[in-house]
């Protein structure tokens, strides 16, 4: 079952694609990821650890999802060692930052190992443009991972596949089906192109688990090629949904959402108490509510100090009153403002 939905969902992706694994959580891909690109960079990591290899340097945009860096210090490669990449307004890595800062660390005596891509960060929902960041990666030989945990499931609906244009050149995707496709949690994909890579870098042959002369074909046995040994059935709740949905049915479920989204969008853009951060690109709808003194402002955000105390007092009265938990956030220099995504749709 895990074979079958795992060589499904990576045919989605593009012909060369062919293995992954199940993981408790998108944060859990992204940092095998990384060890990945390790590896197929310098196998003998494995056996003989990190010391005899120069410093390795992770690129991801300043709107990536903190596990990166947490995964660079868990590996030791250090969270110095991941560089942001800027963004423009609209939250996409800008390209020519990041081959900016890889020509900088290669002058500086790094190894440029890994870029870090997003579809669909986790405050705005961008999506990094992905056919030029591949370009930079591979004129730099380095792996390219992208985490759609958020926004990979797109892949299901043929209205807004085009936003994940690209995904095919990438190296490595996690998908967390539990997010957009409401599938139980925890549910969460790390698809690989590279087939045989899971098992050379993670594989240990333990006897009393992998015997050779088992009587039934050995391809079934897919623990060796996991970090873990015991783990959850997660495969389950993405077969039995995918079974009683259909891929259709994961489709009309995406666009209704998406839908929903744009929805949401025109009624902010038509009411003068609210006012939109950045046009949204996905789900993630991101607005302030605008007290009557700064309504009709062309200047609103010289007041961020004022603006930056409203999310906050609006979602803690909205909760002890029990009717909506809505998320806020400040990002960059932006003062505090509401969300709406999938923790409001779903």
């Amino acid at each position: 079952m895990e074979n079958h939905v795992m060589q499904e969902v990576c045919r989605m992706i593009g012909p060369d694609w062919g293995d992954g694994l199940f993981c408790p959580g998108g944060s859990y891909g992204n940092g095998t990821a990384i060890n990945l690109a390790r590896f197929e960079r310098y196998p003998d990591v494995k056996k003989k650890g990190s010391n005899h290899i120069p410093r390795q340097a992770i690129f991801a945009s300043e709107e990536c999802h903190y596990s990166v860096y947490k995964y660079a210090s868990f590996l030791g490669i250090g969270e110095d060692n991941v560089f942001s990449i800027r963004t423009n307004d609209m939250g996409e890595m800008i390209v020519e930052d990041l081959e900016k800062k890889i020509e900088q660390q290669i002058e500086e005596g790094a190894v440029p190992l890994v870029v870090v891509a997003t579809f669909g960060t986790t405050v705005k929902g961008a999506f990094d443009p992905i056919n030029q960041i591949a370009d930079v990666s591979k004129k730099h030989s380095m792996w390219l991972h992208i985490d759609a945990a958020w926004g990979g499931s797109l892949i299901f609906s043929q209205k807004h596949r085009s936003k994940l244009n690209g995904i095919e050149r990438a190296n490595s995707v996690v998908i967390n089906v539990h997010k957009l496709l409401a599938v139980p949690q925890q549910c969460s994909m790390l698809l690989i192109r590279d087939k045989g890579i899971l098992h050379k870098c993670f594989s240990r042959g333990a006897e009393y688990l992998f015997q050779k002369d088992k009587h039934y074909d050995k391809t079934y046995d897919v623990g060796d090629k996991y970090l873990q040994c015991g783990r959850k059935c997660d495969v389950f709740k993405f077969w039995f949904m995918w079974k009683a949905k259909g891929s259709s049915g994961f489709a009309s479920h995406v666009d209704a959402l998406m839908d929903l989204a744009e929805y949401f969008e025109e009624q902010v853009n038509k009411r003068s108490e609210f006012m939109l951060v950045s046009k949204r690109q996905y789900i993630n709808v991101c607005f302030w509510y605008l007290p009557r003194y700064l309504r009709g402002k062309a200047n609103v955000l010289e007041h961020s100090v004022e603006l930056n105390k409203v999310a906050p007092k609006i979602r803690a009265f909205m909760v002890e009153n029990g009717s909506l938990m809505l998320g806020y956030q400040p990002l960059k220099q932006l003062p505090n403002f509401s969300g709406l995504s999938r923790r409001i749709l779903l």
